[in-house]
């Protein structure tokens, strides 16, 4: 006879099965080695859209890959229902490693970066000439965010039947950044996106800018099969473009030809997250200069040794003026 309260004794304890099973925990994870590759073409609150094998696909990211989060871009291996029919779902179980990364920090204060693009080979920075004015701050944070992850940079300037381009293009000249200049009739026509075209053969490009400078209407004239985006309008008091790209999304140049992908309209560019030294890899003829360089150096201060390399011909000295502007982004604000 069971007995109870104060008199049970530890006989009378029962035991309950684990709910969550009995075997042990192990730390192994499967190797997945028969994982499709795929690529992340769009992320919507966790779900993702990946190319598979000419397929589209939707993905949600396997819990053993804990906080790592895959961005638009990303190559990954994908197991589970890769068929692409309605309603099936896929796991991302590896991220590979990226050659390239666009980052930015929501300001300069904040510590937490945010990767917006992977493995993209070029980041065109598309501004109007007018109407909006051009943000000269944003586009060097722009700059220096591209210099930084490894990508090449190409401006994009709008609108050129509102404003010459000639003094926007002093700023850069230096900077030796291929460029492509276009008016609101071309961007109609898409004339424009024939200009542009030309740059993007055969490389994945990442396209930012603050909204109302064309930035969208110029991705769908790229990619006129889309129409999931709709541009929107600048509104006549405020000046400020409606934001038409909430997401990153990834869009095929078709025949292979490369891929565009459209990025948010950015209202600000933080840099919290940006080394000196990774910018001055972009400043090849002034690179070997700062092996003189104190330690930490923030080629800006009296002991760098940039000027003495310049001073003695070896660089342009336009050049050393580009890199401390561009470095110098970090501690202003785009407005400044």
């Amino acid at each position: 006879m069971r007995r109870y309260g104060k008199h049970t004794d530890e006989d009378d304890i029962r035991s309950r099965p684990n709910r969550k099973g009995n075997r042990p925990r192990t730390h192994i994870r499967p190797k997945h080695e028969d994982a499709a590759e795929g690529m992340v073409l769009t992320v919507d609150r966790g779900r993702l859209t990946c190319l598979v094998d000419g397929r589209t696909i939707t993905a949600m990211k396997a819990r053993e890959l804990g906080r790592k989060a895959a961005v638009v871009g990303d190559r990954v291996a994908i197991v589970g229902d890769l068929s692409g029919t309605k309603d099936t779902l896929a796991r991302i179980v590896r991220i590979e490693e990226r050659g390239s990364v666009l980052r930015r920090t929501a300001d300069d204060d904040d510590p937490y970066e945010r990767v917006v693009v992977a493995n993209a080979d070029q980041l065109a920075i598309v501004t109007a000439l007018a109407d909006p004015e051009p943000r000269p701050r944003l586009i060097d944070r722009c700059l220096v965010a591209a210099f930084d992850g490894g990508l090449e940079p190409l401006l994009v300037m709008t609108k050129s039947d509102l404003a010459s381009p000639d003094k926007f293009l002093e700023l850069y000249g230096d900077l030796d950044i291929p460029y492509v200049v276009t008016s609101r009739e071309e961007l109609a026509s898409g004339a424009a996106a024939d200009l542009v075209r030309e740059h993007l053969d055969g490389r994945i490009t990442a396209f930012v800018g603050h909204s109302g400078v064309g930035k969208t209407t110029l991705v769908n004239a790229l990619v006129p099969e889309d129409r999931q985006r709709t541009t929107g309008h600048v509104n006549a008091v405020t000046g400020r473009g409606r934001h038409t790209t909430t997401s990153a999304l990834a869009l095929p140049l078709g025949d292979g030809r490369g891929w565009v992908v459209d990025t948010p309209g950015v209202r600000s560019f933080g840099l919290a997250h940006i080394d000196p030294s990774r910018v001055i890899n972009a400043f090849p003829d002034l690179e070997p200069g700062t092996e003189g360089c104190p330690r930490a150096c923030s080629h800006d201060e009296p002991d760098c040794a940039l000027d003495a390399w310049v001073a003695e011909g070896h660089a342009d000295p336009a050049r050393l003026y580009s890199l401390r502007r561009l470095l110098s982004t970090r501690e202003r604000r785009e407005g400044d």
